[in-house]
């Protein structure tokens, strides 16, 4: 059975109430237990949260040694961190491949977001499926 992290950025704590014709009305919380039920037997998944730079690089950091792939939707970062992508590329030499997610579209939004820092260091990019994009990583893995 895989162990898996879903990592998620700046402002998806929100997801639910913010934003609801781009990202929905249903929490991440409540999605996440629709997953762990429908994943229940072929993967145990770990879920952390930040709106810290560092935090989700600390969290990149410490999944080297304890899972197997690491689902993240870096929000805002994605777009502006060089330091997140370069820890993307740190983990995957250790081993640990990550698998990039949006829940929108990215390339039919603002032409700032259709820049990933982070995607030439993934192992693949998922985008634009609503949550379903979580699922469809999870399944990347499995």
């Amino acid at each position: 059975m895989k162990k898996l992290l879903i990592l998620n950025g700046p402002n998806l704590n929100l997801l639910g109430v913010r934003e609801r014709e781009i990202y929905g009305t249903q929490s991440f919380e409540e999605y996440l237990q629709e997953l762990k039920t429908e994943f229940d037997g072929r993967a145990t998944l770990d879920y952390f949260q930040s709106n810290s730079e560092g935090a989700l690089i600390d969290a990149l950091h410490d999944a080297r040694n304890r899972y197997d792939g690491v689902v993240l939707n870096a929000g805002g970062y994605t777009h502006t961190s060089v330091a997140l992508a370069d820890a993307i590329g740190a983990v995957a030499a250790c081993g640990l491949r990550t698998v990039e997610v949006h829940i929108s579209n990215i390339m039919a939004r603002e032409e700032f977001r259709h820049t990933s820092l982070i995607a030439p260091r993934c192992a693949g990019s998922i985008l634009g499926f609503g949550l379903n994009s979580y699922r469809l990583a999870l399944i990347s893995f499995l």
